[in-house]
């Protein structure tokens, strides 16, 4: 069968091609690759993990899409949403992969975007910190974190930066799975506005004033 083309913009065919081949198009116009940065809220998709602990990277960014008035869309692999804040471009995703497969989503968006690992910060829960506690790290092992881990073994380093949230150990022994899994109780969601806030309020000081800054003002409060 042939196909035939009539004369149209440049814009158009290129939309065209795309459509047919699926393509994705950069979502970012800053070519300046050292002012574009990542960041990664883990979690699970699905309506039954949504108030989950585990799901507390996806609460951030919720809440970080509120503040700056952006909305997600679905894209390849993920959700992505993006924002400008003094010169910078942030691309904000959540993947659709879930948790244990979340590298390939991190991995792709990365080299799509071409964006520097070091301008990248996964949000992400952990039981070894208490309720609320923020842990900005550069580097550091999986932790035992399957999402963590799987970002690990796709970027083949330990070395990109990682914010930890704390969501406590109130678990007996063989039950790690349903807590991670289950919903706030009636204290954390009372709680939980604030921590999702001082989070933001993290992020935008990475973005802005890097890293080691963010890490001395907010780490462990």
């Amino acid at each position: 069968m042939l196909l035939y083309f009539y004369p149209e913009p440049i814009e158009g065919m290129k939309r065209f091609f795309e459509f047919l081949f699926g393509r994705e198009k950069r979502l970012l116009e800053e070519t300046d690759s050292m002012k574009k940065y990542l960041l990664i809220g883990l979690g699970n998709i699905g309506e039954e993990y949504a108030d989950t602990r585990h799901n507390v990277g996806f609460q951030v960014l919720n809440k970080l899409s509120e503040k700056q008035k952006f909305s997600f869309e679905t894209r390849k692999l993920g959700d992505l949403g993006s924002f400008k804040i003094k010169g910078r471009s942030i691309l904000c995703l959540k993947p659709s992969t879930y948790m244990n497969l979340c590298g390939k989503s991190v991995k792709y968006w990365m080299e799509k975007e071409k964006i520097p690992i070091e301008n990248i910060l996964v949000i992400t829960d952990d039981i070894n910190l208490p309720f609320g506690t923020l842990r900005l790290k550069i580097k550091g092992s999986d932790g035992g974190h399957n999402g963590l881990k799987d970002i690990q073994n796709s970027l083949q380093t330990v070395n990109y930066n990682r914010l930890r949230i704390g969501v406590g150990s109130e678990f007996n022994k063989g039950r790690q799975v349903d807590y991670v899994l289950g919903k706030w109780n009636d204290e954390e969601k009372r709680a939980l506005p604030e921590r999702l806030e001082r989070a933001n309020e993290l992020i935008l000081s990475f973005v802005l004033a890097g890293v080691k800054i963010t890490m001395n003002e907010y780490n462990n409060t």
